[in-house]
């Protein structure tokens, strides 16, 4: 199965699958414009539009320019679009070029697939298969006075924008250092490291890390669901020029516009209800195996077994 991003070099939204892929015997490939992004030893296989390889099925997570020129190039494909990071309830320009090609549409949650349905501008059901990051959730075990710093993306680039608010991340993490904080930082995977050197860069992923949490603080992202169903208390960063969809706000505990809330924001953090918590993460444990039911549905052959 090939896949395509908004991020065309975006990897790292691909990688949760390959537990699943490999245990059905399946082979995930995404789709890439070139191999300049690509870093040396990434999991995730990659293949240009110029040496694709034979495939049962293209999956588009998003309706950006890459994603809607791989669905033109190869439109003998079945085409399923699968949401695996958060969007805007705009619908995206190109998104009319593929959508009544769509054999499925599916969301992490009921929240994501409402928003997925405006950016797409498809008006059917969507399909709520749960987050695949949240099958390996850690067992929370905050340690005293930890919060954990979820960062966004400073600059834009080649491989996908950035997100505005890190300068008053970067204040509240001051803020909580000198309030006695030990901070550890999940870096976004293209965040500027050089920014968060001063503190502790998590050698993990952002969800495993946070299990030695006790509260995360951060521009609300992808990742922020998964975090709240570790049990971890969120407080969101938000700067009046971040544009992001409700349900991630939703998921924090509190919200900040200047640093000098951040100390009492954290203090009097807590973890959201299951409610809340289902409505933007959807159904927890199983996600990968509900997501390729989906996609083995509408396209991919069962592998020849010998």
């Amino acid at each position: 199965m090939l896949i395509a991003t908004n991020e065309p070099w975006g990897t790292y939204h691909a990688k949760p699958l390959l537990p699943e892929a490999q245990r059905l015997g399946w082979e995930v490939v995404q789709l890439v414009p070139d191999r300049s992004g690509v870093a040396p030893g990434d999991p995730v296989a990659v293949a240009t539009l110029d040496d694709v390889p034979e495939a049962d099925l293209l999956i588009v997570t998003g309706a950006g320019d890459w994603p809607a020129d791989c669905a033109a190039r190869l439109r003998d494909l079945p085409l399923v679009a699968s949401s695996l990071a958060y969007q805007l309830p705009v619908e995206a320009p190109r998104a009319r070029e593929f959508r009544d090609r769509l054999r499925a549409v599916t969301a992490s949650s009921p929240a994501e697939a409402e928003v997925f349905d405006d950016y797409l501008g498809t008006r059917r059901p969507i399909a709520v298969v749960g987050t695949p990051q949240t099958d390996d959730l850690p067992r929370h075990a905050p340690e005293a006075g930890t919060v954990l710093v979820l960062t966004s993306v400073t600059k834009s680039g080649a491989s996908g924008g950035s997100a505005p608010g890190t300068e008053l991340l970067l204040a509240a993490a001051e803020r909580l250092a000198a309030a006695g904080k030990r901070i550890v930082v999940g870096l976004h995977p293209r965040e500027d490291r050089s920014l968060w050197e001063r503190y502790e860069i998590s050698s993990v992923p952002s969800v495993q890390a946070s299990a030695r949490a006790e509260v995360a603080i951060g521009i609300p992202g992808t990742v922020f669901p998964v975090v709240a169903a570790v049990g971890v208390p969120l407080v969101g960063c938000t700067d009046p020029r971040l544009r992001i969809p409700d349900y991630l706000l939703e998921v924090c505990s509190r919200t900040i516009t200047s640093a000098d809330e951040a100390v009492a924001a954290v203090s009097e953090a807590r973890p959201v209800s299951r409610a809340v918590l289902y409505e933007a993460v959807g159904p927890v444990g199983g996600s990968a195996r509900r997501l390729f039911k989906v996609w083995r549905k509408e396209g991919v052959r069962e592998p020849s077994r010998g």
